[in-house]
């Protein structure tokens, strides 16, 4: 473990290689905020960047080893490729290398960290935990993987002692984080490229609980069969569970689901503290929102204020959120890559849906992902009225021969493969009927077509577009 902190780095110059990424664009925020030199590279110009540079940071595209004069420390994100130049370079001049995940540790070491785990259910858990501390007057620091749809910011430097950080698991960088208190949602195989068995994937999260502060809190979820083997393991932070289980801390019952989103009476320790309401849909952000107000009143912030701030969550981007309403057809982007995400995702757009149907353009991620979990993604895609399958988003794998979404289309009753972006787009744009839910789901990049499904509504049905 990295024994630097923030102290180390006043006076620096920090260049972040893949900048404009998600989780890297929050890091190089907050280094913005604490008055540190920051440069950075990203392979193609973006909103993020122009939005980088206008906070002072120095902002390339495309990468060059010449990108590396005059700087101190460099962090790059776990999609930069070994061979990378300026990985390259800055091995050559004997500069620090450092992961996003030890730069988080770093720029966390004076603050009160909260990590927010788990398979499933991060960026939302992280957003709404942010959201609920907000409206409790604290301030948070925060770094999460997706924007919250009110702010549409994905970090921030707060005034308070406490930081929000969403944990990623997918190459057990986390263990860095050693937090405070933390919270995990759920623990279930996935990142087959990097955890070959489940119980490999156990095992991190064991360490990952075994890291916290043993002044701090394991907030878990007690309905989860994985959460509850790490919570029966020995480490020495308070175990606080959540959940419908009668034998949750933080019991969720009365549970109401609705299209637009949901209801549950709240008890804390067997006392009832107030109603639980939330604005977006799906059980499973009903659990997500129990583990935020977990954490919160294990903080000992109040109920009352807590529950004010996630009725007043709007979504963070990219889960489940409404990108365009056009003659009564509703075009939503998720970014769920996992059977499991896509099963509660295209749940919650079924009862979103009404009598309408669900249009689904789905974009596996992975190839190593898509071989693992061939039967699973056929299954729960079926769920939709019809799914249109992309070829296989790469990220930074190369290809397994014989690996293609195809597969899955071909074990589906309503699949088809399209593979070309604007064939897939044409084909929802001219079936689609209002009261229709057009779902854009995956990682990748499959998101970009949901502006291009909304311009080609708007001119079938020659109606303004409203968000």
């Amino acid at each position: 473990m990295l024994q630097i902190t923030l102290d180390h780095w006043v006076g620096k110059r920090i260049h972040f290689i893949g900048i404009a990424g998600a989780g890297m664009s929050g890091l190089a925020r907050i280094a913005l905020s604490h008055g540190l030199g920051v440069s950075g590279s990203d392979s193609k110009d973006s909103s993020v960047v122009l939005a980088l540079r206008t906070l002072g940071a120095d902002v390339y595209i495309g990468h060059n080893a010449a990108h590396l004069e005059g700087v101190d420390v460099v962090i790059y994100s776990n999609a930069i490729a070994p061979s990378n130049v300026e990985i390259q370079r800055a091995k050559e001049l004997g500069i620090p290398l450092l992961t996003r995940a030890q730069a988080l540790a770093i720029l966390m070491s004076s603050s009160k960290s909260l990590a927010v785990a788990g398979t499933h259910g991060k960026t939302t858990t992280s957003s709404m935990l942010t959201v609920a501390l907000q409206a409790c007057g604290v301030d948070p620091s925060f770094a999460i993987g997706g924007s919250l749809t009110a702010s549409g910011s994905n970090a921030h430097r707060g005034t308070g002692e406490l930081f929000v950080a969403e944990a990623d698991e997918s190459d057990g960088s986390f263990l860095e984080y050693r937090p405070f208190s933390a919270i995990v949602t759920n623990v279930e195989h996935d990142h087959v490229d990097f955890f070959a068995t489940e119980e490999s994937v156990m095992d991190i999260f064991t360490q990952f609980a075994q890291s916290i502060s043993p002044d701090g809190f394991f907030i878990y979820c007690r309905d989860d069969e994985g959460a509850v083997k790490i919570a029966a393991t020995d480490f020495a932070a308070t175990k606080v569970s959540y959940g419908q289980d009668e034998n949750a801390d933080l019991l969720i019952d009365s549970v109401k689901l609705l299209p637009g989103g949901s209801t549950a009476r709240a008890l804390w320790k067997g006392r009832a503290i107030g109603t639980l309401e939330l604005q977006v849909p799906g059980h499973h952000n009903l659990l997500n929102a129990a583990a935020a107000l977990a954490m919160g009143l294990s903080l000992g912030q109040p109920a009352a204020d807590l529950l004010e701030g996630l009725s007043s969550f709007q979504g963070a981007g990219r889960r489940f959120e409404l990108k365009a309403s056009i003659a009564g057809i509703r075009v939503i982007d998720d970014y769920g890559h996992h059977p499991t995400e896509i099963d509660v995702t295209l749940t919650a757009a079924r009862r979103y849906a009404g009598d309408g149907r669900v249009l689904v353009i789905f974009q596996p991620h992975r190839y190593s992902r898509t071989q693992a979990f061939l039967e699973q993604f056929a299954e729960t895609l079926d769920l939709a009225d019809l799914a249109i399958l992309l070829e296989i988003y790469p990220a930074s794998e190369k290809p397994i021969a014989g690996v293609s979404a195809s597969l899955i289309s071909q074990k589906m009753q309503r699949g088809k493969f399209i593979p070309n972006f604007l064939e897939a787009s044409e084909e929802i744009i001219s079936m689609a009927k209002p009261g229709d839910v057009i779902l854009t789901l995956g990682a990748g990049d499959v998101n970009s077509l949901a502006p291009i499904i909304a311009l080609g509504l708007e001119r079938r049905f020659e109606t303004p577009s409203s968000n």
